[in-house]
């Protein structure tokens, strides 16, 4: 069984140079002269923010005691966020009231979003804390904001460039050449990958830590260009030197 081919050779910079009049080696370079070259860079993103919702409720005869119960617990949960400064938009309660058989029954939901995660676990702490059994608080959910992700977009696109850039000098470097202007930038391809762009809660395994849900939610984002840069000519070997 014959060996499989090897894989096609990639070509990620070539130099276009135009051929020096006699007698005229080693001035300035003519017109025309290019280097193309391609690079690429990936890069990742930790989420930005944390959506944590915690749940209580009470479950009394008396319709106001039901009521009362889960206001005041409400109320200690709001003024913590707020001391630690939860800005008062970023927390949103929904109520539900029933009558259950002989009893009135009161339930809440607080969603607050955090994003200083630090913060996050020091209201956490206190309220299970404080509050115990009384409040049930499921794990966080990590996750990205569009501007969070437009900003990793934007730092990949202008890596790959840089790259790309360092790539060509290097190319001219061993050709004895200086580099010039770019002609021509081109983006050939871009990838993301991972991590979460809306608040909503996910289904990851209630066993996971808080690190494992961080790094679950980070967003990677690769991309690949292709550039054409002007050729100067020799490079200049006491800028070199120095």
């Amino acid at each position: 069984m014959a060996p499989p081919a090897p894989p096609p050779s990639r070509v990620f910079a070539e130099l276009d140079l135009a051929p020096a009049p006699e007698g005229r080696a080693g001035l300035a370079a003519l017109p025309g002269r290019e280097v193309h070259v391609s690079g690429s860079a990936e890069l990742s993103a930790r989420p930005d923010r944390a959506r944590v919702s915690l749940r209580l409720g009470s479950r009394k005869e008396a319709a106001v005691a039901a009521r009362s119960s889960v206001s005041r617990r409400l109320q200690y949960i709001a003024h913590s966020a707020r001391l630690r400064g939860v800005p008062e938009e970023n927390m949103t309660v929904t109520e539900d009231f029933s009558r259950v058989e002989n009893t009135y029954q009161m339930e809440a939901e607080v969603c607050i979003i955090f994003s200083d995660f630090g913060k996050m676990q020091s209201v956490c702490n206190l309220l299970i804390e404080k509050l115990g059994t009384s409040v049930t608080i499921n794990p966080p959910h990590f996750y990205h904001t569009p501007e969070a992700i437009d900003t990793l977009r934007r730092q990949v696109c202008v890596t790959a460039v840089g790259n790309t850039r360092r790539k060509a000098q290097e190319v001219c470097r061993l050709f004895g050449q200086a580099l010039g202007k770019p002609l021509l930038i081109k983006e050939e391809e871009t990838k993301e990958w991972g991590g979460h762009i809306d608040s909503h809660l996910s289904h990851s395994a209630d066993s996971q830590t808080l690190q494992e849900r961080i790094q679950n939610a980070t967003a990677y984002a690769s991309c690949r260009v292709f550039a054409v840069f002007e050729i100067k000519g020799k490079e200049n070997r006491r800028n070199k030197l120095l």
